[in-house]
């Protein structure tokens, strides 16, 4: 009972703060408005952050948007990121620190078209593999050294081509395998034409290089002020209310997403879909990284080598558990 007389307080002190007085916090994406991002959209619709007395910026991402170089530049508060690409970037430069970990699982995949003979990772020799860039390449480079392939196109290695956030290469021929995910691209290539029993799917998982993706990460620095600190507690206990509200309700959610996308670019089938398969990832999560699941990152990573690691070193404080303690997620 005092629960729900606490809450009902907290929703009611948000709704009656002026939009002055609540604290503003600006959260950068890693893509474009989709339900791989409902929780946001959804504690933004229902009132979660406001409860907090948050004013949420919902900033979304794209091909041509790396949200570490716009949290350095100082366009966000925090932002969402796979740990590959925070952790690569920290050695760069970039001090990211994560501070919740909404997703559980790895959605990654390399899915090959069965008739370009791949039924092996031992087939992908000499084969045309699409990879995505700006810091989703990591997971790949890190399996690629793992099996001994040199991925600059030479004899015995595989020919590596950047592959745009589609899975055209795969649909015209151009490769044997390309980069999807469980809960988009993957359902592209279907929704293509082609059929489950025509494709071989190589899960991150279960290949073991899987890595956490979409962490939520702010700069080092900023953890120092405890009014930060704070905030963030608020922003996370409101968002992870958000991910528990979609999986209780996946189709109002992918509503909700539908009504934020505003290039109008995203259907309802695709989301609902994606809806059911993001759901699998953040189930059992509480918002509180893993440590054995950061150190199975780390591990991968550094595993790579090769002609360009990933990281050279383990990092050092590259995440807390002091935002989610401090929001009381247990």
């Amino acid at each position: 009972m005092r629960k729900s007389f606490v809450v009902g307080a907290a929703l009611m002190l948000g709704a009656l703060l002026p939009a002055s007085a609540q604290e503003r916090v600006t959260l950068q994406l890693k893509w474009v408005t989709q339900a791989q991002f409902a929780g946001y959209y959804v504690a933004k619709d229902k009132g979660f952050f406001k409860a907090e007395g948050l004013d949420v910026t919902i900033k979304p991402g794209g091909p041509d948007i790396a949200p570490p170089q716009v949290i350095a530049g100082g366009g966000a508060d925090v932002i969402v990121e796979w740990m590959p690409a925070a952790l690569a970037a920290r050695e760069k430069g970039v001090p990211l620190v994560n501070i919740a970990q909404p997703f559980k699982r790895s959605g990654m995949m390399l899915t090959c078209r069965k008739d370009s003979g791949v039924a092996t990772p031992a087939d992908f020799k000499d084969k045309t593999l699409g990879v995505w860039f700006f810091g989703n390449e990591y997971p790949f480079m890190a399996w690629m050294a793992k099996l001994g392939l040199k991925t600059d196109g030479s004899p015995g290695g595989v020919k590596v081509i950047k592959q745009g956030f589609n899975v055209d290469p795969l649909i015209q021929r151009q490769a044997a395998c390309v980069s999807t995910m469980t809960y988009n691209e993957y359902w592209q290539v279907i929704d293509a034409g082609l059929k489950p029993e025509d494709l071989v799917v190589f899960n991150y998982t279960d290949q073991g290089v899987s890595t956490m993706e979409d962490g939520l990460y702010v700069l080092e620095q900023r953890l120092s002020d405890p009014a930060f600190v704070a905030r963030m507690a608020k922003f996370v206990r409101a968002a992870m209310k958000g991910w528990d509200y979609a999986r209780a309700n996946p189709d109002e959610a992918a509503k909700i997403v539908l009504e934020n996308d505003t290039t109008g670019a995203q259907k309802e089938h695709h989301q609902k879909r994606m809806m059911g398969e993001i759901n699998k990832l953040t189930a059992g999560s509480n918002g509180k990284l893993d440590p054995a699941d950061y150190e199975r990152t780390v591990a991968t990573l550094l595993g790579a080598g090769g002609e360009a690691p990933v990281i050279s070193k383990k990092p050092v404080g590259a995440w807390t558990h002091a935002i989610v303690d401090a929001a009381g997620l247990k």
